[in-house]
This record gives structure tokens, C-alpha cells and sequence, in this order.
């Protein structure tokens, strides 16, 4: 870990897939009236509505934002890959999301951010610094009562602490040796705490219990079944019911603290879907999980509270539970109550994550916390439900209905490369690799990722046979296989997937 089919109708798992279409960026709303805009994309009616309650803006203003937003989420990956360790960070601004921020170390490098349509902006410490020192402080507040939430701030290259009582937990940070001049800590009454007492996307109940939370995305483990939610809804074992009281499934794994995560298998009464409730009625389309970037807009479906929007405000937020610390979050100011723990967030129709905690409520409005879908998959070979369709079944023995295939002969002790050269994935998701072998000799299949000059290996299938299978969730960039022969000579097919 970093940091670290059908059956009974009406059960059905709430899940989002998203798709992006490549767009102009729209300068100012007036630009783009709705027409124009819904010939590229037509959001779901449910979002704009949101969009527009929750940020105050026109129906105009919430098209021309989304458009824009899914113009600069590949622009910002291509520009966070070629900065590398003197990324500082992104963000969007404007009423309708028309700039692009992406910072940098390096003076160097604001003609080659400018020439894509961002904005540069020279800052003194990278993201990666950053990181590092939220790290730091983390540890120094392991045990403090104060400064419950810690994250780092991208506008202004700091880490900021919240907290309650300032002076004393800045003494602390001090005391630890954190540099300080990185840090700023500001006064909040903000304590979030998980939201599991109530309803979301979808409301389940663990254990027969009235305790309830909120399907996230639908998910798929091989050929079962299932769904995300947040860890501290559940352990593995648990049973849980659906919103209907129907049995619907078990906890198979749960990550809280630390992280808060957990993925619940369900019963063949249960078919997965890639959709997620949008509030009034309908639901909004699941076609991905591409992170969008800070500043974007992002929309929470939860049983408790329905349908609410707001702003991805920071990344890599470390918050303070009564049970423990939980990092690595997303800070947004949509509002959430208690019963939305575990619910999905979504920008535009990618899935972002699920809800884990927060402050305040949807009368007064607030700060929610959600944990990244996509480390979710990492960690529990999961893959998500879209509508682009299933992902291969990759039953041994057998590589079939993959869109990409090499064969050849291995001998003894050779490695090779497959494809010959390279493959590109554009954008971040689930690669999958099916070897299908002869019996009596034994293969290996590994998947690497290209860093810069370099290559590294990100996932391995080294079993005793002849088979071997590779689900591996990764960042957009280039990839290959490496097909090799532990003992034995023989003829071989891969068949691969890229997102």
C-alpha cells in the first residue's frame, strides 16, 4: 500500500464509469451556450442541477465548468509526467474552471507548461517535498489531541494543520524538528468523524443490524461480484443486507484506520451496475476512475443525504478519527452526514472515491473526506464495473477474448518482451494479462511500467505452471510484458488489456 448475473429486480450495486471526450477549453460562459455544449457531452440532468444549487452558478456556468475540466485532466497528467520530481502541484480556477495552475521548481519549465494552455507558477517546494513533510508532521501529531486534519496545500505550497488550539500544536511541530516555514497552522473547529450511523448511494445494513452505509462502485474480483465501501463500516466477515432487507453479501477485506476501505462480495441476487444515484430519480453513467484534478468539480451520492456537489479543495489529507488516523484523503467542501460513510464521489461520470468522514452538515454545509477508488482496486485486485463493459475473464489455461494477443516459442531460460516494443495506456485504470502455455513447463509473466529512461516492474504472475494471469491498476504511461521461461520450451499466447 502507498503510504502506506441477473436475479431480483430492483437490487442493483450503484456504480459510475466515466468517459471523457476531448474538448475545447471554454473561456467564459457566455462563449458556450448549452447547445454547443451538449454536442460534445450532455451531462446527466441531475449533475447540472446539483452543480448549479451547491455552487450557485448558472446551467451554463456547470456545462462550460465540466468541459473544461475534462479538457485539462489529460493536459495536467501530461504535464505532471514531464516535470517529475519538480511537479509542485495543480489546480483549476475561474467560476467556470477555465485555468489550469500547474506549478514547478524550475523556472525552466513555465515555456513548456504555457505552450499546452496552462498557467505556470514557480514555487519553492515540490509536491513531492510536500509529501514528505505532511509525513512528518503526521508522526509528530500521532498522539496530540490537536490538528485533527492535515493536508497539503498546493496554493500555497504549504502543509496547513487545522486545529482547535494553534499555538500548542505548532509547539509540537516544532519540537519534532519539522521545518516550519513549510507548514502553516491555522484555527478550525473542524473534528471529522466517519459517517456510518445512516443511508448513501445506496443504503446497506452490516451484520442485521441498524448500522448502515453506502455502496460505493460496483466491483468485480474474477467472476465475483461485489462493491466497494469505507473500511470503518465493517470487518471482513461481516454480513450485510441490502437497502431492501434482503441479504446482499460479506465483508472480504477492510482497511481502518490508516486507510478506510473495504470491498463486501455479494450473492447472485445482486447485479452490478455502473451506475451511481444522482438525486432525482436517475443516475449518472461510471465509464472510469481517472482522478480529476484539484479544483475540480466533484458530486457525492450517499443514502443519508442524496445528491450534493462541491470542489476537490486538497489532496493527500491526513485526518485524526477517534480510532486512529486515516491519510492519503481527498478534502472537498460537498457536505455529508452520518449514513453517507462509504458513498461515491464522481467528477463529471469518472469515479473518484468514497466517502469516509466529515464536518458539519447539508444544512449548514461542511468538508468531506473521500478515500481514492483507484488505490482501492490496487490493493484488492479489484475491477471496477463501467460502461465500457466487463474485463476479460481470465480463466487458466485459456487467453480468450482479449483485444490484443502475441504468440510465439520460448526456450529454456529466455525472456522476451511483448509487445515487441511498447504499449501506451492514455489514461490510468486496469491492464490485464492472460500466458497460456503447454503443460510441463513453467512461465512467468511480468508487467512493466517505463519511469523516465528506466523500467520497472509493477505487477508479477511467477506460479509453478504454465499459466499466469496479471490484473494490475495503474497511472496512464507506457507499459510492456516480459514473458519468461523458468524451465521448459514451448510455444506461449499472451493476450493483454490496457484501460
Amino acid at each position: 500500500m502507498s503510504r502506506r448475473h441477473a436475479a431480483t429486480a430492483g437490487r442493483v450495486l450503484a456504480v459510475a464509469a466515466l468517459v471523457l471526450a476531448t474538448v475545447p477549453v471554454v473561456a467564459e460562459p457566455q462563449m458556450v451556450g448549452s447547445q454547443a455544449a451538449s454536442a460534445v457531452w450532455k451531462p446527466p440532468p441531475g449533475m447540472l442541477a446539483a452543480l448549479q444549487r451547491d455552487l450557485h452558478i448558472t446551467v451554463e456556468q456547470a456545462q462550460a465548468r465540466l468541459l473544461n475540466e475534462a479538457r485539462f485532466t489529460p493536459v495536467e497528467a501530461q504535464l505532471r509526467r514531464r516535470l517529475g520530481d519538480r511537479f509542485g502541484g495543480s489546480w483549476l480556477i475561474g467560476s467556470t474552471s477555465q485555468i489550469l495552475v500547474v506549478a514547478t521548481t524550475d523556472s525552466a519549465d513555465l515555456p513548456q507548461i504555457t505552450a499546452v494552455g496552462a498557467r505556470g507558477e514557480v514555487v519553492s517546494r515540490s509536491l513531492a517535498r510536500l509529501g514528505a513533510t505532511l509525513e512528518e508532521v503526521d508522526a509528530a501529531l500521532a498522539t496530540h489531541p490537536n490538528g485533527r486534519v492535515r493536508y497539503v496545500d498546493v496554493r500555497t505550497n504549504k502543509v496547513i494543520v487545522l486545529s482547535d488550539a494553534p499555538s500548542i500544536t505548532e509547539d509540537v511541530i516544532e519540537a519534532a524538528d519539522v521545518d516550519l516555514v513549510a507548514v502553516r497552522v491555522a484555527s478550525s473547529i473542524e473534528k471529522p468523524r466517519p459517517l456510518s450511523d445512516l443511508l448513501g448511494g445506496d443504503a446497506y445494513y452490516i451484520g442485521g443490524t441498524t448500522h448502515r452505509c453506502s455502496i460505493g462502485f460496483s466491483v468485480l474480483r474474477g467472476t465475483q461480484s461485489g462493491f466497494v465501501s469505507a473500511g470503518h463500516c465493517g470487518v471482513a466477515g461481516n454480513t450485510t443486507i441490502g437497502v431492501d432487507r434482503v441479504s446482499q453479501g460479506v465483508f472480504q477485506a477492510s482497511n481502518f484506520p490508516g486507510s478506510d476501505f473495504a470491498w463486501v462480495s455479494v450473492n447472485d441476487g445482486w447485479t452490478p451496475r455502473p451506475s451511481v444515484k444522482n438525486g432525482s430519480g436517475g443516475t449518472v453513467s461510471v465509464a472510469g476512475s481517472r482522478a480529476a484534478v484539484e479544483g475540480a468539480s466533484v458530486c457525492q451520492s450517499g443514502s443519508a443525504t442524496g445528491w450534493h456537489c462541491g470542489i476537490i479543495l486538497q489532496r493527500d489529507a491526513s485526518v485524526v478519527y477517534l480510532q486512529g488516523t486515516v491519510s492519503e484523503l481527498i478534502r472537498t467542501n460537498v457536505c455529508a452526514e452520518p449514513g453517507d460513510s462509504g458513498g461515491s464521489f464522481v467528477s463529471g461520470e469518472q469515479a473518484q472515491g468514497i466517502a469516509s468522514g466529515g464536518f458539519g452538515d447539508c444544512g449548514a454545509g461542511g468538508f468531506t473526506y473521500y478515500q481514492p477508488v483507484n488505490e482501492i482496486l490496487t490493493i484488492y485486485g479489484l475491477s471496477l464495473v463501467t460502461t465500457a463493459g466487463n474485463p476479460p475473464q481470465m480463466s487458466t489455461g485459456t487467453c480468450t477474448g482479449y483485444p490484443a494477443t502475441a504468440a510465439a516459442t520460448l526456450n529454456g531460460g529466455q525472456a522476451v518482451y511483448q509487445p515487441k516494443s511498447l504499449y501506451q495506456s492514455a489514461v490510468a485504470g486496469v491492464h490485464y494479462g492472460c500466458l497460456d502455455a503447454d503443460d510441463g513447463v513453467d512461465f512467468d509473466l511480468y508487467l512493466e511500467k517505463r519511469n523516465g529512461s528506466t523500467w520497472s516492474t509493477v505487477a508479477t504472475s511467477n506460479g509453478s505452471g504454465a499459466d499466469e494471469k496479471i490484473r494490475y491498476t495503474g497511472p496512464a504511461g507506457s507499459y510492456r510484458y516480459r514473458v519468461v521461461s523458468a524451465s521448459g520450451s514451448g510455444p506461449y499466447t499472451l493476450g493483454y488489456k490496457a484501460p
